[in-house]
């Protein structure tokens, strides 16, 4: 392309070149714009615009606009996002069984502790090795298994999470953070919630856990851990 044709192909795209001089290097000609558009017109033919609106200026010249293409990322400096979903539960099977099918539907793995071997290790001594071995989230049935109300206060009396339900929850908002932990609770208005765990991310439902997905998997993808529309 020659000057000229550069120059005609800024002016009849709106731009006012005011000033046409040759490279300091005697290999083209430098054109400047009013509004601040510069082109170099090499005597080879090429083009390479400069200063402001350069985008612009390559649409008017007929010149590609795409960005260059990303460098490769190196296999070493992809890190996969675990898949590996804690479950904590009390003695509502059917529930249990409801959210494990459905985590698994979405292709995550959840870690169930009464399906791990013991291993003449305590419940606790479980939580704590199974907590920490690459788990992305963890969600928390909070059923209505047990009744309990003040001393003195039946007419206060409301379902509560059993004991171990809510001792886990405690361990796994100190290890993975309020972000990274749901928790599924059955039949809220029946239920009792500890006063000092107010504020976390609650999935109430009535008869399936799946009555609450959507929200699960809305938390999740905050985490960077995505669920397949296809499988919701």
């Amino acid at each position: 392309m020659t000057v000229d044709e550069v120059r005609q192909r800024l002016e009849g795209g709106g731009l006012c070149v005011i000033k046409s001089e040759r490279l300091p290097n005697g290999a083209g000609d430098r054109l400047e714009c009013k509004t601040g558009e510069v082109v170099c017109v090499y005597d080879s033919g090429k083009v390479v615009p400069q200063g402001k609106n350069a985008t612009t200026v390559k649409v008017l010249l007929e010149m590609p606009t795409e960005a260059p293409a990303a460098a490769p990322v190196r296999a070493e400096e992809v890190v996969a996002v675990s898949r590996r979903v804690f479950v904590v539960y009390g003695h509502d099977a059917t529930a249990r069984t409801q959210l494990e099918a459905m985590l698994r539907r979405w292709q995550l793995d959840p870690v169930i502790l009464d399906q791990i071997p013991s291993e003449g290790q305590t419940l606790i001594e479980k939580l704590e090795k199974y907590s920490s071995q690459d788990v992305c989230f963890a969600v928390v049935l909070a059923t209505p298994d047990d009744l309990g109300h003040r001393k003195d206060h039946e007419d206060e009396k409301k379902f509560r999470a059993r004991q171990n339900v809510i001792l886990e929850l405690g361990l796994l908002l100190g290890k993975l953070g309020r972000a990274k932990v749901g928790i599924f609770i059955k039949n809220q208005e029946q239920m009792e919630r500890p006063s000092d765990i107010q504020g976390l991310i609650y999935l109430p439902f009535v008869n399936d856990v799946e009555e609450a997905k959507l929200t699960l998997a809305k938390e999740m993808g905050k985490q960077g851990i995505n669920v397949e529309v296809s499988k919701l």
